[in-house]
């Protein structure tokens, strides 16, 4: 008899848990913010307290996945963990806490996961669709053009990029100069690195993913309590991705904290998260995107049935 799946999404921001039917619809979905990354740029290594909140939450999705009746599934870490000194410590201590397979992705892979997740449920459109999907320490870029995968794992987060350039609260001239010169010396780097992006500027569809866009797209709608089917295929243009870039970034973090949609754990990155949406959103020069809430634990669940 078929049983549900799980996929366990350990980010270098949130840890996230879909647990799927035998058919794939959605039994559970659960977020927390746990900021495994926190300090890895500096140090090269996952501090014991970022490990020790995510392991907490990940025997709390254990218990939800016993409830209901998981054996088969997988976890998988990304950013936060490839760059760690000590990334292999805590996927084993994660593997003990969940009892599934549990592995590392490379960017690419993740990247193919991710639109793999996103593009099942997209009506079907003239241009090929690119997904750009903002994690904490990196952002993955993938599209299928003629059925071959073009993908790169950009490192730019929303926390690497906080960590290393912007700040956390009001930004500077300064600061401001410096997180637009690294984000753009990244995309240079992923347009070298994969020639046939340059097919794609001013003709291609882009859907978002991620925390970041998620909760552009909760402020936009001025969302105070998350919904899904508000939230899921809504249309983000850029003067939007603009407007909310510039406003926070004057903000203090306790004004940001009180705009409708603005999630707790996310005010002090989520602007150096839209600093890295706005740019690739003028690279491939693009007008609009769409958010989706499908990602990379629905490419996940796909992969096990």
């Amino acid at each position: 008899m078929a049983e549900p799946v799980a996929a366990f999404d350990c980010g270098s921001n949130s840890t996230r848990l879909l647990i799927a039917s035998p058919d794939g619809r959605a039994l559970a979905r659960e977020m927390h913010i746990t900021r495994l990354s926190q300090g890895v740029d500096a140090t090269g290594a996952l501090s014991p307290e970022a490990m020790e909140r995510t392991l907490s939450v990940l025997r709390e999705y254990r218990r939800r996945c016993d409830e209901a009746g998981v054996e088969r599934g997988l976890l998988v870490a990304t950013s936060a963990v490839r760059d760690a000194s000590n990334g292999a410590l805590f996927l084993d201590r994660a593997r003990e806490v969940t009892r599934v397979e549990s592995r590392v992705l490379s960017g690419n892979e993740e990247a193919r996961f991710s639109f793999a997740g996103a593009s099942a449920d997209l009506a079907q459109s003239a241009l090929p669709t690119m997904i750009v999907d903002v994690g904490g320490g990196s952002t993955e870029l993938a599209s299928e053009v003629e059925g071959a995968m073009l993908s790169y794992s950009m490192q730019l987060g929303c926390v690497r990029v906080t960590e290393r350039a912007l700040g956390r609260d009001v930004v500077t001239p300064e600061r401001d100069a410096a997180t637009r010169a690294m984000i753009a010396s990244e995309l240079e780097r992923a347009f070298d690195a994969v020639p046939a992006f340059d097919s794609l500027v001013g003709k291609v569809r882009l859907v978002g993913l991620a925390g970041t866009v998620a909760t552009l797209a909760q402020l936009d709608a001025h969302l105070s309590v998350y919904d899904r089917v508000v939230v899921h295929h809504r249309v983000l243009s850029r003067a939007t991705v603009g407007s909310w870039r510039d406003r926070l970034a004057r903000e203090p973090l306790d004004v940001r904290l009180t705009h409708p949609g603005m999630v707790p754990g996310r005010e002090d990155v989520l602007a150096a998260g839209l600093y890295v949406l706005a740019a690739v959103m003028d690279r491939f020069e693009v007008e609009e995107l769409l958010s989706s809430e499908s990602d990379i634990l629905d490419g996940i669940v796909f992969s096990l049935l």
